[in-house]
């Protein structure tokens, strides 16, 4: 995959003239700083900001708002001098769907930045931006993201929209409280002698273990900062939101009993609605990356065993895909959803590929063995005296690296409701989000497999032609079709489930056509299965064109003159070439 060997291109592209400014590392023609989280806001100034630079390759637009009010910001990127947006196939970027998962906002816009940073210099870049287009959009879940960044973060996974959790009339009246005013909702523990379940470790006394079953511990855990704001006898039991914008999409969608969170039906909520409406309107998106928040995957679907796996032809798309992903991404793991995660119904990446044809994945973007990344490392880590094994590994990170920024010791408050008690904890940026002077190479391994994939979409182009006498005025031609890439014009999915218009193949010219089809192996004399369409000048190609493969049609026509054959894929663009009949 040419994608993958950049880094051993560019050496020799600098000697060809392929890297401006040849001996030394080109400035940047947009400097920008990767180090920090930006709010929506920031976001947005930066999404104009890369606009008024590179306007003729950047489109930015509204797809709509949140239900707070926020723009959903969508950057456009194609080369109009290459073509139009809809004869190209788009690769779909998302992000932040998820409140307090954030990182995934920066990595696309570290995808736009890079992309016009190198356009021009490096080769492989300039070529996937003329023949691709992209729809990158930074958050989901604009809501969520500045509830996490501006406020505590906690309960910041959800979106806005007002949920009654528990049942008492009134929505989101009981969430955390930051009752020590430190701008984290810190964990509780209480002492209590001889009747907890739990005790402080030996190990670090941060750390609270849970004692043996035959035991009892001196301490209990009462959750997170919080009060009984609506008097119900409960605590932080009616946060904000309280659903999960991952479940509200249209494919295997579950009632609220079968899959919490999903709301009362599919698109209900107004980010997810809007978004398919912006897809809908454009069927040349062909690919999809959902960036999501930890655990180190390339998830794929489905998202539920129920429904059984992908046909074999598309396994063995994704497969390829999958498995080079883990060669680009170390730490990743290639899973299907239901097995590698968990269950899910009504996700996105099931709507994208079953509901409009979309080979797509969802990166889990930060993984815990980054910190420990060497081979002797990660054999301390099995060694349960090692100060990095099991839970120490953490805070010995935290400590060594981040110089304790992470953590809140524990330290005592007088609880209105538990009295005495003490409170401590890890903050809102820890754990799930990658730490700052980790981003650069997380944001761009993970650039770098989107680019492979928006790169193994759908590319035809014609090939060799040929025409032969047959009798008199009857001529036997044909034309070779091609898919330059992995990712077939119609995966076997969208085929079934008829989420993909038709490829077209036509033909416009002087000559009548009198039959027409396939060869199986144009270098071997054999029949030529005929098509039987009455429209033969517009042939419908129902189960697309396959990846990486070339079909020769035959055409029997009567006449002389030029004819021009077509195809069209709506998501692999569209192809012509002229042929001389005589």
């Amino acid at each position: 995959m040419r994608l993958v060997m950049a880094s051993v291109a560019l050496a020799s592209l600098a000697a060809q003239g392929g890297v401006a400014q040849q001996g030394s590392d080109p400035e940047h023609r947009l400097p920008l700083t990767w180090d920090r989280w930006l709010d929506h806001e920031e976001v947005g100034e930066r999404l104009r900001l890369m606009e008024r630079t590179w306007p003729e390759f950047l489109t930015l637009e509204s797809a709509g708002e949140s239900y707070g009010g926020r723009e959903m910001w969508v950057m456009t990127i194609n080369n109009p001098k290459t073509g139009a947006e809809q004869d190209k196939a788009a690769m779909y970027i998302e992000a932040n769907v998820h409140g307090n998962e954030i990182q995934g906002a920066e990595v696309t816009l570290y995808t736009i930045w890079y992309l016009m940073e190198n356009y021009g210099r490096i080769d492989e870049i300039t070529r996937i931006v003329d023949e691709r287009v992209f729809y990158v959009v930074p958050s989901v879940n604009p809501d969520g993201r500045d509830y996490f960044l501006l406020g505590t973060g906690s309960g910041a996974r959800t979106g806005h929209v007002p949920v009654d959790d528990d049942g008492d009339g009134v929505a989101d009246e009981d969430g955390p409280n930051d009752m020590n005013g430190n701008g984290v909702i810190e964990q509780i523990r209480k002492y209590v002698p001889g009747a907890g379940t739990h005790r402080i470790s030996h190990d670090d006394p941060r750390i609270m273990e849970t004692v043996p079953p035959d035991e009892t511990g001196d301490w209990v855990l009462l959750g997170y900062e919080g009060i009984d704001d609506d008097g119900d006898g409960q605590v932080n039991e009616d946060p904000i939101g309280g659903y999960d914008p991952n479940r509200n999409y249209g494919a295997d969608w579950q009632p609220e009993y079968i899959q919490g969170g999903s709301m009362h039906y599919p698109f209900e909520l107004p980010e997810a609605r809007a978004l398919n409406e912006f897809m809908l309107a454009r069927p040349n998106i062909a690919g999809a990356q959902s960036y999501h928040n930890s655990g180190g995957m390339i998830l794929r679907g489905p998202g539920a065993a129920w429904g059984g796996d992908y046909p074999f032809a598309d396994i063995r798309v994704y497969d390829e895909l999958g498995e080079t992903g883990e060669r680009i991404l170390p730490y990743y793991n290639y899973y299907i959803i239901w097995q590698g995660l968990y269950t899910v119904h009504g996700g996105s990446i099931d709507w994208f590929n079953d509901g409009l044809g979309v080979v797509s994945f969802s990166n889990e973007l930060w993984s815990s063995g980054q910190y420990f990344n060497s081979p002797l490392l990660r054999e301390q880590q099995d060694e349960p005296d090692s100060p990095i094994s099991g839970q120490k590994g953490r805070y010995f990170f935290d400590d060594f690296l981040e110089f304790g920024a992470g953590y809140v010791e524990w330290a005592p408050f007088d609880h209105p409701i538990y009295g005495p008690v003490e409170m401590g904890g890890w903050n809102k940026l820890s754990g799930r989000v990658n730490p700052r002077f980790m981003s650069m190479e997380l944001f761009h391994r993970n650039m770098a497999f989107t680019l492979y994939h928006a790169d193994q979409m759908p590319l035809m182009s014609m090939g060799e032609t040929s025409v032969e006498r047959v009798d008199g005025d009857v001529y036997r031609v044909r034309v070779d079709v091609r898919n330059e890439r992995l990712i077939p014009t119609i995966t076997e999915r969208a085929r079934r489930h008829h989420a993909v218009r038709p490829d077209i193949l036509s033909v416009d010219g002087d000559v009548e056509i009198i039959a027409a089809g396939w060869v199986e192996d144009k270098h071997r004399p054999g029949p030529t299965e005929l098509i039987e369409q009455e429209e033969l000048d517009r042939i419908l190609v129902r189960s697309g064109h396959p990846g990486r493969t070339t079909r020769t049609i035959e055409y029997l026509v009567r006449g002389r003159g030029t004819m021009t054959v077509t195809y069209s894929a709506v998501k692999g663009g569209t192809v012509s070439t002229r042929v001389q009949v005589r």
